[in-house]
């Protein structure tokens, strides 16, 4: 079973097409392995990207780990738990608050901009239900400041590659020991690029760091001086495909 992040790690950070990773992608099929998404990305958005990559029957990890979407669910589930984030958001102080520039403060023409997504796909990711993610443009002391006000009201922050973003917990480590108690695959890989998927990764039988050069390289991991976890040279799909397809020679019958 395959656990892996999306932007930046299976799908092209610049170009979002994960073209290069098809080989990989092919071979896991014919092996009949599991692949599960987990994204920062939205039950809407994740939904029609799975369809699109042919993984239908298989759950999904959305909103950075704060929620699941089952296989075969194509709708958004209720989104009162983003209704009550963002209430509890808007009551932090002014002078931290408006520091915090969340998807539910843009519009999705501005979504599209902050993201580089297209319009369509910019109003699939305001479609949110457990999180939400925004760019901070204080300080480090003003950003612990805000989030130390906000762990009040037991909402965390995860940091990924472009956003931080709130939720009220859950992260991608979490749903997936959850899946894996579900379905007790043989192996799992992990494969991610940001420090919210390094729980993923260490809680993988492998895990593979994703090549990223737009930021410092993830410092050494639980595992990684044993070979647990590796490293790629190629970044997005290109070292998604080389990692997918040595690990699956390696892990083949003898």
């Amino acid at each position: 079973m395959v656990f892996t992040d999306l932007d930046g790690t299976l799908i092209d950070h610049d170009t979002y097409r994960w073209d290069a990773a098809q080989e990989a992608l092919s071979a896991l099929g014919s092996a009949a392995a599991a692949v599960v998404l987990a994204s920062s990305k939205t039950a809407a958005e994740v939904g029609a990207l799975r369809a699109t990559l042919g993984l239908p029957q298989w759950p999904a990890i959305v909103e950075n780990g704060a929620g699941v979407l089952g296989p075969h669910i194509c709708d958004a589930p209720d989104n009162t738990p983003y209704i009550a984030l963002r209430d509890a958001l808007d009551q932090t102080p002014e002078a931290l608050r408006h520091l915090f520039r969340g998807f539910g403060d843009a519009s999705a023409a501005e979504v599209s901009e902050m993201t580089g997504l297209p319009l369509q796909d910019a109003k699939l990711a305001k479609q949110r239900v457990f999180s939400e993610p925004g760019k901070w443009s204080g300080t480090d002391a003003q950003k612990a400041e805000f989030l130390r006000y906000l762990q009040g009201g037991n909402i965390i922050a995860q940091q990924g590659g472009r956003f931080l973003t709130l939720s009220f917990g859950g992260n991608k480590g979490d749903q997936m020991r959850k899946i894996i108690a579900d379905y007790q695959p043989q192996h799992t890989i992990a494969l991610g690029d940001a420090p919210n998927d390094v729980q993923m990764l260490e809680a993988a039988e492998f895990g593979v760091v994703i090549a990223n050069p737009r930021r410092p390289p993830l410092p050494p991991l639980k595992g990684e001086a044993t070979g647990h976890i590796i490293r790629t040279k190629a970044a997005g799909p290109s070292g998604w495909n080389a990692a997918i397809l040595d690990l699956l020679s390696r892990l083949e019958p003898q």
